[in-house]
């Protein structure tokens, strides 16, 4: 038995390398051009954005009402619009199929091989560390960006204090200015989750959670929802512990 299962094993790691090798190629491949065709999308929405297209359809005329309704400009649009929002999420699908593909087949080959234990037994269960790991560095980033927003927003503050210093030193006060713009600000956060002022961070969290699912790309198909999404999760970053608190305490 132990003869089979060591050639088996060796056949799986060449096996695993092959998976791998294809899908790196295919996710490379599909990556390039989802990134091609969102840069040509973007620059179309830009050059509708300044007038070119109804400029163009007022000069060419009869040529441009052709081209307005012809099936193939229509189609080309269409894909420029849904095809950089599906390609990503088929990029994300295959990252996925290959790390947990390739995970659990080389488990595998190594317990047939050298008598490893096996991390997990089934699939499934590869496939939820995958997406634990996943969730991970979403929430590390998340972290690292509210880090990074909070670091510059203390910074902002600090420099309007020196302002204000010097300013009450000349014999001039300013009531107005950063306070104000940290409360609008906040108040605009809680309006987009659709929360009270006066809110903690656990409703916030599950206001958030309820809207980034609403609003996530992978779900909502429409074209607003990847720039709803980004604003939930900037309203959400900016909600955070110290700033609710610094909140409550100049309400």
């Amino acid at each position: 038995m132990n003869l089979i299962k060591k050639p088996f094993g060796l056949v799986l790691l060449f096996l695993v390398k092959v998976i791998s090798v294809v899908l790196d190629g295919l996710t490379g491949i599909f990556d390039f051009i989802v990134n091609v065709v969102n840069t040509i999308a973007k620059s179309f929405i830009a050059f509708i954005g300044i007038g070119g297209f109804l400029l163009f359809f007022m000069f060419a005329g009869p040529l441009g009402i052709y081209l307005l309704f012809n099936p193939a400009v229509i189609l080309t649009v269409l894909f420029l619009v849904f095809f950089p929002i599906l390609g990503r999420s088929f990029v994300s699908y295959l990252k996925y199929i290959n790390h947990t593909l390739t995970e659990y087949l080389s488990d595998l080959a190594n317990s047939l091989v050298m008598g490893k234990l096996r991390k997990y037994k089934t699939l499934s269960e590869y496939k939820i560390e995958y997406k634990r790991v996943e969730a991970a560095k979403r929430q590390e980033e998340q972290q690292r960006r509210q880090a990074q927003q909070q670091r510059a927003w203390e910074e902002h503050f600090s420099q309007w204090q020196n302002s204000q210093q010097s300013q009450h030193r000349g014999g001039y006060t300013n009531s107005g200015g950063f306070e104000q713009n940290f409360h609008t600000r906040y108040r605009e956060s809680c309006d987009l989750l659709g929360v009270d002022y006066s809110s903690d961070s656990s409703q916030i969290k599950a206001a958030y959670r309820k809207k980034a699912k609403e609003y996530h790309p992978d779900i909502n198909s429409s074209s607003g929802a990847t720039k709803m999404f980004q604003k939930i999760n900037d309203a959400y970053e900016f909600l955070s512990e110290s700033n609710i608190e610094r909140y409550r305490k100049a309400a």
